[in-house]
């Protein structure tokens, strides 16, 4: 797994295709190699209420938060954020120049003793995405 959440200024929605940034940061945490394919959750929500910095509402944000099952090490921990935070820039880079905007990314590590789950969907899946 990893959980890839997407918190945004809601005055963004007419200006970015969040759906293809969700599917530019799956594909982005997938070309790593740390993740399995089949694992792998991207979710971007609106904060229909939001004021950032001065609060003029022209500007906007994209907060990252990557949520990953304990077990990594830290290089592959580096990787990840950086090929993930790396896709988010090249995404939003068209629109970091012409707006002003903000774009972050924290990794959460999720704690195994307190995490619960359970799917079906590897069993919909062709056998090299699992």
């Amino acid at each position: 797994m990893p959980h890839i959440i997407l918190d945004y200024s809601a005055n963004l929605d007419d200006m970015l295709d969040m759906r293809a940034f969700c599917v530019a940061l799956k594909d982005a945490a997938a070309a790593t190699g740390v993740f399995p394919p089949a694992g792998i959750r991207v979710r971007a929500h609106a904060a229909p209420y939001s004021v950032v910095a001065d609060g003029d509402p022209r500007h906007s944000y994209v907060d990252i938060t990557v949520r990953l099952a304990a077990g990594r090490s830290d290089a592959q921990k580096t990787l990840a954020t950086d090929a993930i935070f790396d896709a988010a820039k090249a995404f939003t880079a068209d629109h970091m120049n012409k707006h002003p905007f903000m774009l972050s990314l924290e990794l959460r590590e999720i704690d195994p003793d307190h995490s619960r789950k359970t799917s079906s969907i590897r069993s919909y899946l062709p056998p090299e995405m699992h």
